[in-house]
């Protein structure tokens, strides 16, 4: 179990770590399925940004330009692959991803990855709240 001050909503109950900690990838990195790089404005970002923007519109531009659209609930639907944009004021805190059983998957920093039963798990401390959720459609290799 992870809960501290910086996840105080997380409990014994509601998550479960999934694999071991590692600087390699961060959330975003975890939530486009991309586990071979830090994806930040100032590392790799796969659009073109300032530097320094840290700004959920940033997070988000790359998300659209990924195929993902905003849409208005975390509640799963078929076919759909759904993102959790969270904040602090005006900064991209973290994402998480959904996963097909419905339950979420998140990268904490260097820690480990966890599977939680909802956004809100992570939420209230460290990565702020939820202020978008976005989605786009499921593609098979």
């Amino acid at each position: 179990m992870i809960a501290s001050n910086d996840f105080p909503r997380l409990t014994a109950d509601n998550h479960r770590i999934t694999s071991a900690a590692t600087p390699e990838y961060n959330c975003i990195a975890w939530t486009v399925h991309d586990t071979t790089r830090w994806w930040q404005p100032d590392i790799y970002w796969p659009l073109e940004t300032d530097s320094d923007d840290y700004g959920i519109a940033v997070l988000e531009t790359m998300l659209i330009h990924l195929g993902y659209s905003e849409c208005e609930s975390e509640e799963w639907e078929e076919g759909q692959e759904k993102v959790a944009l969270y904040g602090s004021t005006l900064f991209y805190t973290h994402a998480a991803r959904q996963l097909p059983n419905g339950k979420w998957t998140s990268k904490l920093g260097r820690s480990e990855d966890i599977e939680h039963d909802t956004p809100d798990a992570i939420a209230g401390g460290l990565y702020g709240e939820v202020v978008q959720f976005m989605r786009k459609p499921v593609t098979h290799s």
